[in-house]
């Protein structure tokens, strides 16, 4: 089996390559939603969560995510901690779901942290999605209906593109102009067939 890995930037078009890939037949797990669940249901997470920063993080039984991001906004010591507390579940709840899904040849994670949370390592390929930031820009204001300026801070607070694409073994552009479908196609082809 083939792990891979597909990150890239806000706005940058990730959903829509994990999409395809789901078209592929390839099972895509989705660390975003993954993580918020395990938020509110890992006795893990939660008892460490509460143990550095109090039980009112925790309301009606789920994780207070407006009060959590307050906490590590702007505050790199914070989000360290948190991610040192959630990374290492979600890792292992990837590996426990990629054990659930032997008869595939190939899944995926999509996750936005990929590189920043060590994630690469439990993958065997990666892919950036790539796309120019004014593309992104206009994306997120029609999506999230969010001003230009946080969205700005959004993408300059994560890994920039130019040190993700290093990272990664593959690119996919996302630019209106190149077909994500063909670019998808190559890359699978490329990896079930490697020379």
């Amino acid at each position: 089996m083939i792990k891979l890995g597909v990150t890239g930037g806000i706005g940058s078009g990730k959903s829509v390559v994990c999409e395809v890939l789901r078209l592929h037949d390839i099972p895509v797990y989705d660390a975003d939603l993954e993580a918020k669940n395990l938020n509110d249901t890992s006795p893990v997470i939660r008892e460490k969560l509460i143990e550095a920063f109090g039980a009112e993080l925790y309301k009606n039984d789920k994780l207070d995510r407006k009060k959590l991001a307050q906490l590590i906004f702007n505050d790199e010591k914070n989000l360290r901690q948190v991610n040192s507390i959630i990374h290492p579940e979600l890792a292992k709840h990837f590996e426990k779901w990629t054990d659930g899904r032997m008869e595939h040849s190939i899944v995926a994670i999509d996750a936005a942290v990929l590189f920043e949370a060590g994630f690469q390592q439990f993958v065997d390929k990666t892919i950036t999605v790539f796309s120019p930031i004014e593309t992104r820009i206009e994306r997120v204001v029609k999506r999230d209906n969010l001003t230009r300026e946080h969205i700005l801070s959004r993408i300059n607070s994560q890994m920039s593109d130019e040190e993700k694409i290093k990272l990664s073994d593959f690119v996919i552009i996302n630019d209106n102009k190149h077909s994500i479908l063909e670019q998808v196609s190559t890359i699978l082809k490329t990896i079930s067939n490697p020379l």
